[in-house]
């Protein structure tokens, strides 16, 4: 699959544009700087800024798209970067025929923390909702966006909770129109974003994301995801990683 990564530079970006190239996936990067950027092995670049360009230029063999947008993106400010970004990848796409798109969002859009902890909800919650205040509501513009025109694009939106910096990919949960508690790490989201990037049954739908602990050998074993699905509970793991 040819995957054209938005927000490449970003922290969540070069982890997606790593393990895409890692799995065998071509990989074309879309940044705003390319000589800024140094691109993991076999990644191509191109130059494009999704914010303030209506007239983006992407391969036209693409079969996909990821949009890692995040707040950092645009120099003028967060209040319109996820919606510009996606309104002018969309206007790329379409002449093209590309119809998969996979976006990140994040958790205060859905306004539900179900299953969250007493720190999570008292504090943390209110925290980083106030800190988002321009963030969210551009995210909830977007995915509106998205949702009203499900008839034109194969689209999925992935919901992180607040991100953090790792090194591995770990275990991690991915719950349809839930919030899924604690934090989420980069490589982890990276993982999720990709492993609905190929499922047909994750279109026009939107999961909430988190990372677990691994607290037992066999939580440490496997990297995810563990896909839910509603009320059913139907979840699927990944085949567990084996040294050698």
């Amino acid at each position: 699959m040819h995957i054209v990564v938005v927000g490449a530079f970003g922290g969540t970006g070069r982890h997606v544009a790593l393990q895409a190239a890692a799995a065998g996936h071509r990989v074309t990067a879309l940044v705003r700087n390319p000589a800024k950027y140094q691109p993991p092995a076999g990644v191509e670049v191109i130059q494009g800024n999704v914010v303030t360009d209506p007239r983006l230029e992407i391969p036209d063999d693409a079969d996909a798209v990821i949009s890692a947008l995040g707040r950092g993106d645009s120099r003028q400010g967060p209040e319109s970067t996820c919606l510009l970004g996606v309104v002018h990848v969309l206007a790329a796409m379409y002449p093209r025929g590309i119809r998969r798109l996979v976006v990140i969002s994040a958790a205060p859009v859905l306004k539900t923390w179900e299953g969250a902890g007493f720190f999570e909800k008292r504090l943390l919650v209110p925290m980083v909702t106030y800190w988002g205040k321009h963030i969210y509501p551009d995210l909830q513009r977007m995915e509106t966006y998205l949702k009203d025109r499900s008839e034109d694009w194969d689209w999925t939106v992935v919901r992180p909770g607040y991100l953090v910096d790792a090194d591995e990919v770990g275990p991690y949960q991915m719950a349809l129109d839930t919030n899924v508690s604690g934090p989420s790490r980069r490589p982890d989201l990276a993982a999720g974003l990709l492993e609905v990037l190929e499922d047909t049954s994750t279109y026009h739908r939107a999961y909430g994301f988190g990372s677990k602990r691994a607290q037992t050998m066999d939580d440490a074993a496997w990297h995810g995801p563990r896909l839910v699905h509603g009320a059913d509970q139907l979840a699927h793991r990944s085949q567990a990683r084996t040294a050698g």
